[in-house]
């Protein structure tokens, strides 16, 4: 059994408590107690969230299997006694997270010297200023270094925690606690903070059906006919809404999907370039080449040695 401890200050961000979710539906997925979880502030007194109701906590004492340290919409400095806590547990505690900008905990008490993190992007800069030994990374969902784990914003939480449980319980509980909580399976770490879709912004259900679409089929050939039957329209009137609600032609949006997608393996590191062009569904690695130079300006090998460098990781490389 592996103890949780969620460490809050007053003023903690509401939507951080979501980031128990996925240990509390891996116990009901394996039926026993895998995990027992705790949520805890430097006195034990109600912790006051920035949106006004309170929650009851335990006083912080034994560091725990993982702790969690949730942020602030506006971060605050930590007590020195908190601090110091926070501290002792990267040598105590097995992992130590930081969701949201409870980055800015994090490297308030040193564990993020020398690490690649990420925290929400309307922080990140500010976290890079005061803390610049911390290499930030502000467009990732979220980042594990070694056991110091970091996510982005709201959601993002959800993310990492279910990459916890992937972590300790195998990928086929993962999956199944995510099918429970009704999320992707699961936003992969090297994702950006605004994917493609979210930029698009269509307007309407259907548009956003043939997009979701073509994201869940990238190895499909994703023509027009193809996108227009997901959205129930003819191939003629989903060309003409599909322009006219995101302002580019559906060939360029799946080439968008197709990149972020292979971006994405690439900085995995666990394909290689055929397996990426493939998984990513350009039909060899010379089109995806070409792609990648069209949107970053260079090819996909230099853009894996850049993202790796940028990590921490080694300047190696998948053939």
């Amino acid at each position: 059994m592996r103890r949780i401890s969620l460490f809050l200050k007053n003023g903690f961000q509401m939507m951080g408590l979501a980031a128990l979710a996925p240990f509390e539906f891996a116990n009901l997925q394996l039926g026993r107690e895998v995990y027992r979880v705790a949520v805890v502030s430097e006195d034990g007194r109600p912790a006051r969230s920035s949106l006004g109701p309170r929650i009851e906590t335990e006083a912080m004492a034994a560091h725990p299997d993982t702790l969690l340290v949730v942020g602030e919409v506006r971060p605050q400095a930590l007590s020195q006694t908190a601090r110091g806590w926070i501290a002792a547990a990267g040598a105590e505690s097995r992992r130590v997270a930081g969701v949201c900008t409870g980055a800015f905990a994090l490297a308030e008490a040193g564990l993020l010297d020398g690490r690649s993190a990420t925290t929400h992007w309307a922080h990140a800069r500010r976290l890079q200023q005061l803390h610049p030994d911390v290499r930030v990374n502000e467009d990732r969902i979220f980042i594990a270094d070694g056991p110091i784990w970091t996510s982005a914003g709201m959601t993002a939480g959800i993310d990492m925690t279910l990459a916890l449980v992937e972590d300790d319980l195998g990928v086929e509980v993962a999956r199944s606690v995510a099918r429970r909580l009704v999320v992707y399976h699961r936003r992969p770490g090297g994702q950006s903070q605004f994917s493609t879709l979210l930029e698009l912004e269509p307007r309407s259900d259907r548009i956003r059906r043939a997009l979701i679409h073509a994201r869940e089929h990238l190895r499909n050939p994703l023509t027009v006919d193809e996108l227009a039957y997901a959205a129930s329209l003819s191939p003629r009137q989903f060309s003409r809404l599909f322009r006219d609600e995101t302002g580019q032609s559906p060939a360029k949006a799946v080439e968008r999907l197709r990149i972020e997608t292979a971006r994405t393996l690439l900085e995995e590191g666990r394909l290689s370039m055929d397996e990426v062009a493939r998984e990513a569904g350009f039909a060899d690695r010379d089109r995806m080449r070409r792609a990648f130079l069209r949107a970053y300006g260079q090819p996909p090998q230099s853009l894996r040695r850049s993202l790796r460098l940028l990590n921490g990781g080694e300047d190696s490389e998948v053939a």
